[in-house]
């Protein structure tokens, strides 16, 4: 599977259903006990967050969202790819990195166009001004025209990549900080579920936003001031625009606010699931805190974790197809004029069904919508990673596994950590990142088990270094959209994308070493986590 799923020689989801044959073939599991690995609660989980994604593109609101922020920060170089940065890494955590890059970029390009022409028509101007000069000095302002575009020319060029890549880098680095943003996090909290099911819900919402959110933030940062470096240079009044606006920054300003203006007013179907959003965020947040008993504690969960963050997805997510998309108001349902009420009554006489005469507003979501968008595939490629685990857990192998590695326990458990997010991140340069945690995960929880190691603290690093897909146009949809927008060739991404691969490894080795020592008590090996005790193999 790991062959294939690196080869892409069969379709991932394809690869990922081998279980179901294999498995009960070769007398490892029942095959009933395999299929249900495909359907878990972390699956759940993503199909609730990707049905809060849908009815957030469907109904534009990412694109208000967007627009705003940038008619905040402004124009100028540096702030506009600040703006961008914030935006796309922002939406990411909520809508796919792919969908985000992709809506974001053309808004990109065409502000830079503007900005573009507004500059070559006010060195136009200069120009004409000059045309009442000696024909010598014409000839040299003509020359010096010529220089000026070729000049002008490479500057937008460099800004063009470099926004580009401002996107993409961002969607991805976004997409780190909730549990939903992108597939690997939900796939660490089922692959900690399966390999070590008394863990008490350590993985959850609130406790992965608690770790990751400061951690997107400060690779943030540190990516912002190294694309501001390659791409822009370190000249803060030029590029930050110390003194006043000028006509160009006004022009540019102008299309963005063009743009925002055809969005219209906020209209109620983009209220409704701004607030059901909104909801789902705060019942995320406040289901198992930590620090107080949640919602979810006080009310289901006293003894077993009956509701989990999937139950919630799933509720709030129903509701799209419950509440309308226009405001109600009176004569709006039913029948709306004499003709119709009389040919009501007509049909009732006959006896005929009289249902479709009744008008009623569209809900927020329909069901050919979500079949449309939803990406069935990763759901079935989540569950052949938890079948895979599940398998290796059954067999023995990653009992073998574990053994095998368990001289690893002479290493300092820093060195460890760094070691091993530098493999996760080159091989996620050449595999999908998906692949990459269904892969390492298994093994990287047999391994903690077998040193002692608490096993959050290499699997939560390498699962958000999967994530760290920068050098390649194949790594990641997001690459490989700004790659054919930004008119990037390779080497860029790969000098752009190598030093965030530093900053990303060393950002996340700083958090697990700090707050997330001290958030998950990396210190100190859990009794959960010691495989042999909990399955009663052998005596402590």
């Amino acid at each position: 599977m790991a062959l294939y799923w690196c080869t892409e020689c069969l379709p991932l989801a394809v690869t990922a259903l081998l279980p179901v044959v294999m498995f009960p073939m070769m007398n490892i599991m029942e095959a009933g006990k395999v299929s249900i690995e495909y359907l878990k609660d972390s699956n759940m989980l993503f199909i609730g967050g990707l049905l809060v994604a849908i009815a957030v593109e469907h109904w534009n609101l990412h694109k208000r969202i967007a627009l705003k922020v940038l008619l905040l920060v402004g124009v100028r170089p540096s702030l506009l790819m600040l703006g961008f940065m914030i935006v796309s890494s922002f939406l990411s955590m909520w809508i796919s990195n792919t969908a985000t890059t992709a809506m974001m970029l053309p808004i990109a390009y065409a502000v830079l166009q503007q900005l573009r022409a507004t500059e070559a028509h006010a060195d136009e101007m200069e120009d004409c001004r000059a045309e009442d000069n000696t024909a010598f000095e014409l000839q040299e302002t003509h020359a010096n025209g010529a220089v000026t575009k070729k000049q002008l020319d490479a500057k937008y060029d460099l800004l063009t990549k470099g926004m580009s890549l401002s996107v993409c880098y961002s969607a991805s680095i976004g997409g780190t900080a909730t549990l939903t943003g992108t597939t690997p996090n939900l796939i660490l909290q089922g692959q900690m579920n399966q390999l070590f099911p008394q863990n008490g819900g350590i993985i959850n919402f609130a406790s992965w936003f608690g770790f990751s959110f400061p951690n997107m933030i400060l690779m943030l940062i540190f990516s912002y001031l190294w694309l501001q470096f390659m791409f822009l240079g370190f000249n803060l009044k030029k590029s930050f625009g110390c003194d006043e606006k000028n006509e160009r920054d006004r022009e540019a300003y102008a299309v963005m606010k063009e743009e925002y203006r055809k969005l219209g007013s906020m209209s109620f179907a983009e209220i409704m699931v701004l607030v059901i959003f909104v909801l789902l965020v705060l019942l995320w947040f406040t289901r198992e805190p930590g620090f107080i008993p949640g919602w979810a504690t006080v009310l289901f969960n006293k003894e077993l974790t009956y509701v989990s963050d999937g139950t919630v997805a799933i509720l709030m997510s129903m509701l799209f197809f419950v509440v309308p998309s226009q405001l109600p108001r009176w004569g709006g349902y039913g029948f709306n004029d004499a003709v119709e009420i009389t040919l009501f009554y007509a049909l009732i006489m006959v006896g005929c069904p009289t249902g479709k005469l009744v008008k009623a507003p569209p809900t927020l979501l329909d069901w050919q919508v979500v079949h449309e968008r939803m990406p069935w595939n990763i759901i079935l490629l989540l569950g052949g990673g938890f079948a895979l685990a599940k398998g290796s857990e059954e067999s023995g192998l990653s009992k073998w596994l574990g053994q095998s590695l368990a001289p690893l326990e002479k290493i300092p458990p820093f060195a460890i950590s760094l070691l091993l997010c530098l493999l996760v991140a080159t091989f996620t340069e050449c595999s999908s990142n998906t692949a990459t945690t269904t892969l390492f995960l298994p093994i990287l929880g047999s391994m903690a088990s077998a040193i002692k190691l608490h096993p959050l603290y290499i699997m939560l690093p390498c699962t958000i270094a999967a994530s760290l897909a920068f050098m390649l146009p194949v790594a990641t949809p997001p690459n490989a959209i700004a790659f054919s927008f930004g008119n990037l060739k390779v080497l860029d991404m790969v000098k752009a994308g190598f030093m965030l691969n530093i900053i990303g490894i060393l950002c996340i080795n700083l958090g697990i070493n700090t707050w997330g020592y001290a958030m998950f008590d990396l210190g100190t090996f859990p009794t959960w986590a010691n495989v042999t005790i909990v399955n009663n193999t052998t005596t402590p």
